[in-house]
């Protein structure tokens, strides 16, 4: 453990190269969305733009408003490890595949876990993929930096961390298109790639739970959820959400769960509701294992009277 503990103050958070990139960005979908236009591709829908953009810009804000926060994080496992990595050109590579690794198992938990899921459904509800879907994050994604912590842990300097937890986000915005196809086998085996996510985006049952890679697809390859893409997949959730309203897209998962609380009858339950798979509607399932047990009762009760006459 460093004998001196660094200061927030001692440190230059550095600059928020996601608000830089905004831009940049924006550019880019405008002149995609031109192009799909021009060829009378169904790739955007306006209010689906509209809904996309009011939720990034938002989340954007948020983003700037804790960077204090996630630098503050970094700063105190920093100083509680027993670790120190300098901050050179191979820490900042080896700081990266850690973050990647981590934004893996983040992203896998996040689709397998109802609570976790709740801050990551935003980012699939539209119907459609392009670039500008890569600005659909949720608001509260941002309690997923605990699942960061460990990496934190390691040692590596605060800054070096927030720069390449920024990158890792910032990549995200290229792999939202359908206009890039398969790239050369060398990068499609070992980088996340257009081709990987749209399976990912997928709502077809076989394309379910695949491709969660950030930057890197070997996570994938090493853990058996990688699926090349065949066939154009069909975008969304599951149960489709038809609202454009921001707050509704954000939120809605939030609002089902605790409703779904609120019906619980016990511990268990609610445990099952937070931290189960999506989708497994445990309350559902009690009621119709209720109505099954009356159904048997009334018929156990009939057969019994039959029997009396």
């Amino acid at each position: 453990m460093n004998d001196k503990p660094l200061l927030l103050e001692d440190l230059n958070l550095g600059p928020n190269l996601i608000l830089w990139a905004a831009p940049l960005m924006f550019l880019l979908v405008f002149i995609e969305w031109g192009i799909s236009w021009r060829q009378k591709k169904d790739a955007y829908d306006t209010k689906d733009f509209l809904a996309a953009s009011t939720i990034g810009l938002v989340n954007a804000g948020i983003s700037a408003l804790i960077k204090v926060t996630i630098f503050g994080s970094a700063l105190f496992f920093y100083n509680i490890s027993p670790f120190r990595i300098p901050a050179t050109w191979w820490s900042f590579i080896l700081c990266f595949f850690a973050v990647d690794f981590a934004r893996y198992w983040a992203h896998r938990i996040a689709h397998e876990q109802r609570f976790w899921w709740a801050t990551h459904i935003t980012h699939h509800n539209s119907s459609k993929y392009n670039l500008s879907v890569s600005f659909r994050l949720s608001w509260t994604q941002h309690i997923k930096i605990i699942f960061f912590f460990p990496v934190m842990f390691m040692g590596f300097d605060p800054f070096v961390f927030f720069i390449c937890h920024q990158i890792a986000v910032l990549y995200q915005f290229w792999i939202h298109t359908e206009y890039i196809k398969k790239l050369p086998a060398p990068i499609e085996f070992f980088f996340t790639t257009p081709s990987h996510h749209r399976v990912h985006h997928a709502s077809d049952a076989h394309y379910l739970d695949k491709n969660y890679g950030s930057t890197f697809i070997i996570w994938d390859r090493m853990f058996g959820t990688f699926m090349p893409e065949a066939e154009r997949p069909t975008y969304g959730i599951t149960k489709p959400v038809t609202s454009y309203n921001p707050i509704y897209l954000v939120f809605h998962e939030w609002v089902d769960i605790f409703k779904d609380l609120a019906k619980a009858k016990n511990f268990k339950e609610c445990w099952q509701i937070l931290f189960g798979k999506p989708g497994d509607d445990v309350i559902a399932k009690r009621e119709r294992a209720t109505q099954q047990k009356e159904l048997q009762t009334t018929l156990s009760e009939a057969k019994a009277e039959e029997v009396t006459v």
